[in-house]
């Protein structure tokens, strides 16, 4: 995964474009119903038509909320619904969006792109009729932590949204890359030149202070080898109040999920910024 990574960075910085961030996969691996979830396959567009893909999972008895999940760079929802299939149980909707170019969604994918489909995906839940307007929570981990930060800081739905929680999120397309140049011996010579042709339009840490009045929750683990913890702290740095950041301890890449104590604590998390008033956008 992490030559992936860097083959797509260098990529990226040779060709000047933030598409090489993207590593989609289009077979399914997975399906709720093997998980023993109840779901429902959800096709909507984006502005410029790109027809999208959802998985809707309901949650289990009256919902407390529903949650926005945005993936990582890899692969597709189908393996990515392993770190949110806990979330129905505790009685939180899941929306799983596939970006485009991922899974049964059309197109191919950009970081533009990605932009637009959240924002599909944020109207589409708007209109369903067993979701609460205003009990929508965002949740992004790794590449997709970075788009909903910016997303959220920008979102025209920004009213509905009522906490943002980021998991192993990097702070800058421009500064990952870089790091990633100089991990490796053959580009370490030119991991600025090539770091600096990697567009920064888009990064989180211009955004993530505009994120607030709404609630933001970090969670980086301090082992983490693909996106280093200090991009959590950077970019909790940046945030304006509320926010909180949780250090794993021992934890890895988008790993705080497997353990038991985090998954109680995130539903805990959620439990309070949903009863508290809605932020005050004004």
């Amino acid at each position: 995964m992490r030559n992936l990574i860097f083959i797509g960075l260098l990529s990226a910085g040779l060709l000047g474009c933030n598409g090489a961030f993207f590593f989609p996969y289009r077979a399914q691996v997975l399906s709720p119903e093997q998980l023993g979830l109840k779901y429902e396959d959800v096709y909507f567009s984006a502005n410029d038509g790109t027809r999208l893909h959802a998985w809707f999972l309901p949650a289990e008895g009256k919902a407390l909320g529903t949650i926005l999940f945005l993936h990582g760079n890899a692969e597709n929802i189908s393996t990515h619904i392993m770190s949110v299939r806990w979330l129905p149980s505790q009685r939180f909707n899941v929306f799983l969006l596939d970006y485009r170019g991922y899974g049964a969604s059309e197109g191919a994918p950009s970081v533009e792109g990605a932009q637009e489909d959240v924002n599909a995906a944020m109207k589409t839940l708007l209109s369903r009729t067993d979701v609460n307007p205003d009990r929508i929570v965002v949740f992004g981990q790794s590449l997709g932590g970075s788009i909903a930060v910016y997303n959220v800081a920008h979102s025209p739905h920004r009213v509905h949204i009522r906490a943002l929680a980021v998991e192993s999120a990097f702070a800058s397309y421009r500064e990952i890359a870089r790091e990633k140049l100089a991990a490796f011996w053959l580009t370490w010579p030119l991991q600025y030149p090539l770091s600096w042709t990697v567009s920064d339009e888009y990064s989180p840490d211009d955004a993530v202070e505009n994120v607030s009045p709404i609630p933001l929750l970090i969670i980086h683990g301090d082992r983490d080898s693909i996106v280093p913890v200090h991009h959590g702290q950077e970019l909790y740095n940046l945030a304006r109040e509320p926010k909180q950041i949780w250090i794993v301890p021992g934890g890895g890449h988008i790993q705080a999920f497997q353990s038991q104590i985090y998954r109680d604590r995130f539903v805990a998390y959620l439990k309070k910024v949903l009863s508290e008033p809605p932020a005050n956008h004004k």
